[in-house]
């Protein structure tokens, strides 16, 4: 080689570093730039005899300082951080919506402890019109916050729907700017050229794609790379293929590759977040809710529709609006049993009739045929609502109170007494007393007493009828059930039957058909106060017994307050609602937490980022004055060959 190559070689070797060491320095403040270097070779040498004569040097290449697995684990950590913080933020939402503080009286918690302390209220003056206005009051506000609540929640699920559409579509539009790049890419490095800045924006694009969800980069030929999310390649060298989102075969919303029906699993990033939030934590929590909101609504309407208030029995009643079909399929709170009709004439007979429900088999108009067939009442199923009324003359209801006339009496006496059942059965469940009498006299004399059994055969009272009862007196039989006798002669073995009522729907029917309920609706987006309640406060059912004068519906109603509930994982309403509110809290805490760890983990990475691949303009300053003496010193040595060959040629 001659000295004019070597000198070229190293003015050329100059120049490209410099070129390299400026790039640098005007990148240095560019987001995602990582710092070049110039990578330099002695150029070939030859030999002339016994000398080994230097070809100068050779620009081998220029490349990027940066640590592949670094990035990639930036980028991890990147995407980690974005899902927790989407999840954080929008979880923080849902808590501020709840409204639930130690100095917030107008969350839901405080809405349920209003209304059962206007429950409780009303215990104390049931029949006072300004305790029966607040309960209606208290009701309303609670249905309002439970519609309120749930409506957000639906809304939050829709906006996380337009959010995983928005991403999805960033998503593609970025794995077809990596594409193009890709194409640039391949296009200069496989004509020798360096394509180190358009790599720099291209691995900036799949940084900026890992933000919105987790991503795997795998190198390719020619400086091009492959992006892998999930187990979709959305993007193979000059190639970007779009991703979609829509509902999977679970119900949920999925993520697929264009238009197949194979959906992957895609965890990390605003995406990942959002998939999680949609699929996962934004369910649960209305789940939970909507499980507060119907045994709420459950409770309470089981047992208003076995009360009556101020108002009294009904001669008509409109139930709620009912789907077609068998009453399995039309409510899960349909279970095969029974119901009970009190009717009641003008001259205060009272009746009292049976309903049986098979679920699987009735319909609501095969009820109503039943209902029908009882005689003074009608009824039929109009614009899918179940109408019950009565004739002229008769009310009815459903109360459990026992029915003042014995049944099943078998009296052999020559003057047989008359018997009367009062009171409100307060047992567990439905029962048949069975009064037998042992010994034979007069009532109120001898040794005369009444054996009292239940359905079971089971002894729970001997009652002394003989000397010392004054006929007429009421005797205690137990669980709020008593009985009296007038005079008359009694035989040994005489008898008769009692039928006690702890609940007169063993089928959940009436409270399910909205007949009599004090709540509408099966879920906390559609709770109301029935408006038969709220046109007529009166019609709250505040007691249970015969004679309309006694508490003891709403003393159940306000006492739900402190149950423990099946439904509820065995907790109270409040119980219940505060687990749901602070798991939710948990939840903002753990991703605190877990948000913070993340920021640090990638600020550590992100500094040694900035060490490997980080511009420091001292030092590119003190390359450029070596690179730059380079260049001074080999454009002298070629001045200098030039001299010597113009004196060469003259002395020639």
């Amino acid at each position: 080689m001659s000295d004019y190559s070597i000198a070229l070689s190293g003015l050329n070797a100059a120049q490209r570093a410099l070129t390299t060491v400026g790039n640098n320095i005007a990148n240095a403040a560019t987001e995602g730039y990582h710092r070049q270097k110039v990578n330099l070779t002695p150029a070939y040498s030859s030999q002339q005899g016994s000398t080994l004569i230097g070809g100068g040097v050779d620009v081998a290449n220029v490349v990027r300082l940066m640590d592949d697995l670094l990035e990639a684990e930036i980028n991890r950590q990147q995407s980690a951080l974005n899902q927790t913080s989407q999840e954080l933020a929008t979880l923080q939402t849902v808590e501020n919506v709840f409204g639930e503080s130690l100095a917030d009286d107008s969350g839901l918690s405080a809405a349920i402890d209003n209304f059962f302390s206007s429950l409780q209220d009303l215990t104390l003056y049931p029949a006072e019109s300004i305790w029966q206005n607040q309960v209606v009051s208290s009701a309303e506000s609670l249905a309002d916050r439970f519609r309120s609540v749930r409506s957000f929640l639906s809304t939050l699920d829709e906006q996380l729907r337009v959010q995983i559409d928005s991403t999805v579509e960033a998503v593609n539009t970025l794995s077809g700017q990596i594409a193009e790049l890709n194409e640039s890419i391949q296009r200069i490095e496989i004509a020798g050229g360096s394509a180190g800045n358009l790599c720099d924006a291209r691995d900036n694009y799949i940084a900026q794609l890992s933000e919105f969800v987790g991503t795997q980069k795998q190198n390719g030929e020619y400086g091009a790379v492959s992006v892998v999310v999930g187990s979709m390649a959305v993007v193979i060298d000059s190639s970007a293929f779009e991703i979609t989102a829509s509902i999977d075969g679970n119900g949920d919303y999925g993520i697929a590759m264009g238009d197949s029906n194979e959906y992957a699993a895609v965890s990390g990033g605003e995406l990942g977040a959002l998939l999680n939030l949609k699929n996962n934590i934004l369910p649960q929590i209305s789940e939970s809710f909507d499980t507060l909101a119907q045994t709420i609504i459950q409770k309470v309407n089981d047992i208003h529709v076995q009360g009556c208030g101020d108002f009294g029995s009904f001669t008509e009643l409109t139930g709620g609006v009912m789907d077609a079909g068998t009453l399995e399929d039309i409510s899960s709170d349909i279970a095969d049993g029974d119901f009970y009709i009190r009717l009641t004439d003008s001259a205060g007979q009272i009746t009292r009739h049976k309903i049986s429900v098979d679920a699987s088999v009735d319909t609501m108009q095969t009820i109503a045929d039943k209902i029908s067939l009882i005689g003074n009442l009608d009824a039929d199923v109009i614009d899918g609502k179940l109408v019950m009324q009565a004739d002229s003359g008769y009310e009815f209801d459903f109360m459990p109170a026992v029915l003042p006339e014995a049944e099943e009496i078998d009296f052999n006496g020559s003057s047989v007494p008359s018997v009367s059942v009062s009171g409100l059965f307060g047992g567990d469940a439905n029962d048949v007393l069975i009064f037998t009498v042992a010994g034979s006299d007069a009532v109120g004399n001898g040794s005369l007493q009444l054996v009292v059994k239940n359905g079971s055969g089971q002894t729970i009272a001997n009652l002394n009828i003989g000397s010392g009862y004054a006929a007429g007196d009421k005797l205690d039989v137990g669980n709020g059930i008593y009985v009296a006798l007038t005079s008359g002669d009694l035989v040994a073995g005489d008898s008769f039957e009692a039928s006690v009522f702890a609940d007169t729907d063993t089928s959940g029917f009436l409270a399910a058909a909205g007949m009599n309920t004090f709540f509408s609706g099966t879920s906390a987006a559609d709770m109301e106060v029935c408006d038969s309640i709220i046109e007529r406060p009166d019609k709250i059912a505040a007691a249970a017994g015969g004679d309309f004068a006694d508490n003891s519906a709403i003393v159940k109603l306000a006492a739900l307050n402190d149950e423990e509930f099946v439904e509820m994982d065995n907790l109270s309403f409040r119980e219940y609602y505060s687990k749901m509110v602070t798991g939710i809290g948990q939840d903002i805490t753990t991703n605190q937490t877990k948000q913070s760890s993340l920021e640090l983990m990638v600020q550590n990475l992100s500094s040694r980022q900035s060490e490997i691949s980080g511009v420091d303009v001292n030092q590119e300053a003190a390359q450029m004055l070596i690179f730059e003496q380079m260049y001074q010193a080999m454009a002298k040595y070629l001045a200098t060959q030039q001299t010597l060959m113009t004196t060469l040629m003259d002395t020639v």
